[in-house]
């Protein structure tokens, strides 16, 4: 990947990057004591610092720091070096380069001065923004990609540093990052959502936290964080708190623990991880290798390529031809003949008595319904577990079904059991979601595994129905699935939601269902963004209820939007009688889908409250109507 590929990858709000780890502490580790100018060894000991990258790149780092945290004229006047200050940091910014050898981005780490600023301290504003200035300077002349400040405590300083950065080079990227104590408070008293509201407004492209104290409270801090901010956020904690041992300080926290960090990390919202004091190449290893599923689109090399720069890797396996997406299931035979399908979602049980479900399903397949759709734990509630309800369903009562499956619940082992078992037994429609979070349910305690997201999911089931598990690995026959996912086009983040489903499309998915669609004319805004994303659209469409059901909807479930429009009808028809209520959702929901049949190929009806009659009644005195029901 070029340069410029690697920096949009860097910026890109969704893409996952990792960072590297410790430097002063592997520096230390090599025998370097710590009364010594650490920066000073880019141009002293070149090999030793080398070295130190080229163990990070090789542990799966996409961006190296320059060994220069400290390479400003205040603190290396205190070892006599404050005229070299341009030449200390081109020499670290030359060898991190070369460390890399093209395949990482350079970033130059930037620390604070380490004095104290106005009106704290004798030193100016203008002083601090010059003497930043100058580092950064000696930092592009050697090339860095982009700018790194990091560990600093007083919003002011960090200001100053990201003024002179857009002084010294306005477009090179800025990654601004602040330190925390355990109470997620600067030494300065600021808390961390006025660190993200603070770094926002100063420009910086990255905003986030590092060193001082371990993953937990760094993770406590994104997560205040994410709300009060849209900029990308990064976090590169500590390996936990240094402990004394013989005398030493260590720090404790294991690769493995710093892994499972780093997927909470990503989980509240950080895109840029990595490690600060004490994490180490074999750290950043276990991170790299734990997000990898959440980072499933990180760009790669064409195998070619790849293998002239290192003829020892081994040829990829494509796997097998996939079964034509026609062939897999009744339900994708008519999306690929371009016809108009219907399916009626049913929650499945709180308990193990299914016969009321079975009962409503007869009904459905009675009336014509192509599929029965089966939702997987929705709003994070306990149930009746789809797959096995799917199965239930098929074997009973003879109707095709399309499986939600979540990202919340499972590890990635635990995934792909469940996806080859429920191809074994003959399952072929599976809608890939993330799934709502746990504390929205009535389980607030019950955490989230969330390993891979929903184009992590769906790329697995790509590789699965190639005949190949996630690690390359074949599995003999391939499942059959036919891979629907999940679209909004009621986000808040239109331009995100639509680089997502972009990227599940290019993971391999087939076919999306929308959200509740309450608004047509933002269906049809968001239906000409896509255009050129070639798969087919399935509306989805929720009876309202009453008003209750309709501001529950607007104000309580996430991705789903109602117009005040809406909720005035469900309103002035509930004033009049509760009847009034269900007639008029049941009309909003046909005028719905009576707009929308031109757009889109089909239709997910929603029986709300479990009330299939509800769901049937919306295709009543419809164009859109299945075959058997008569209005």
């Amino acid at each position: 990947m070029s340069d410029d590929g690697k920096l949009a990858r860097l910026l890109d709000p969704l893409q996952v990057v990792v960072f590297d780890g410790a430097m002063g502490t592997q520096l230390y580790a090599k025998g370097v004591f710590i009364n010594q100018c650490y920066d000073e060894l880019s141009l002293r000991a070149p090999d030793l610092v080398r070295d130190v990258h080229r163990a990070y790149v090789d542990a799966g780092a996409e961006v190296i720091e320059t060994n220069t945290f400290g390479a400003n004229r205040l603190k290396l006047a205190q070892f006599g070096l404050g005229g070299q200050v341009g030449e200390i940091n081109e020499a670290a910014a030359k060898l991190a380069a070369e460390a890399g050898e093209g395949d990482v981005l350079v970033a130059g780490a930037v620390g604070p001065l380490g004095v104290r600023l106005e009106p704290y301290g004798p030193t100016s504003l203008d002083e601090a923004r010059s003497a930043f200035a100058e580092q950064m300077r000696g930092l592009v002349a050697g090339g860095v990609d982009l700018f790194l400040l990091e560990t600093f405590a007083d919003i002011h300083e960090i200001e100053q540093a990201i003024l002179a950065a857009r002084e010294v080079d306005r477009d090179m990227p800025v990654i601004a990052q602040m330190t925390i104590g355990t109470d997620c408070l600067t030494p300065y008293g600021a808390s961390a959502e006025d660190v993200a509201r603070a770094l926002d407004a100063f420009g910086a492209d990255i905003i986030g936290l590092n060193c001082s104290v371990g993953p937990q409270a760094i993770l406590e801090a994104i997560e205040r964080m994410a709300p009060v901010t849209r900029r990308k956020l990064s976090a590169q904690p500590n390996a936990g708190m240094p402990r004394e041992v013989s005398g030493r300080s260590m720090y404790m926290a294991s690769p493995e623990y710093m892994a499972t960090y780093a997927l909470h990390l990503v989980h509240a919202g950080a895109r840029v991880v990595g490690g600060c004091c004490g994490t180490t190449p074999e750290h950043i290893a276990a991170m790299v290798e734990g997000i990898r599923p959440l980072s499933p689109r990180t760009a790669m090399a064409p195998s070619v390529e790849r293998r002239k720069k290192r003829p020892d890797a081994p040829e990829e396996d494509a796997g097998v031809e996939p079964l034509p997406f026609a062939q897999r299931s009744k339900l994708a035979g008519k999306i690929a003949r371009g016809e108009f399908v219907t399916s009626v979602e049913i929650v499945p049980p709180r308990g193990v008595d299914a016969s009321r479900m079975i009962r409503d399903c007869r009904a459905l397949k009675d009336a014509g319904v192509d599929a029965v759709n089966v939702p997987d734990g929705p709003r994070a509630q306990s149930r009746m577990g789809a797959v096995l309800t799917s199965l239930l369903i098929e074997q009973q009562v003879g109707i095709e079904t399309v499986v939600h499956y979540c990202c919340r619940d499972r590890n990635l082992l635990g995934m792909l059991s469940d996806l080859l078992g429920a191809a074994a037994v003959g399952l072929r429609n599976i809608l890939i979601i993330t799934g709502d979070p746990p504390k929205m349910g009535p389980y607030p305690n019950a955490t989230a595994v969330f390993d891979i997201d929903s184009i992590g999911l769906t790329n697995l089931v790509a590789r699965l129905n190639r005949g190949l598990d996630p690690g390359g690995n074949a599995i003999g026959a391939p499942t059959s699935y036919a891979i629907g996912v999940g679209v909004n086009p009621a986000s808040l983040d239109i331009p995100h939601e639509i680089k997502r489903f972009e990227w599940k499309v290019e993971a391999g998915a087939e076919y999306a269902i929308t959200q509740p669609v309450f608004d047509v004319d933002q269906l049809e805004s968001f239906m000409r963004k896509i255009e050129h994303v070639k798969i087919p659209i399935i509306a989805g469409i929720w009876p309202l209820v009453s008003v209750r059901n309709a501001e529950f909807l607007a104000n309580e479930v996430p991705g789903v939007s109602v117009p005040d429009h809406i909720i005035a009808r469900m309103r002035r028809a509930n004033d009049k009688s509760k009847e009034a209520g269900v007639a008029e959702g049941i009309a909003i929901a046909r005028e719905m889908l009576e707009r929308v049949r031109p757009i889109v190929q089909g239709a997910q009806v929603s029986a709300p409250f479990g009330k299939v009659e509800l769901a049937l009644d919306v295709f009543n005195n419809s164009t859109a109507a299945v075959p058997n029901i008569r209005a």
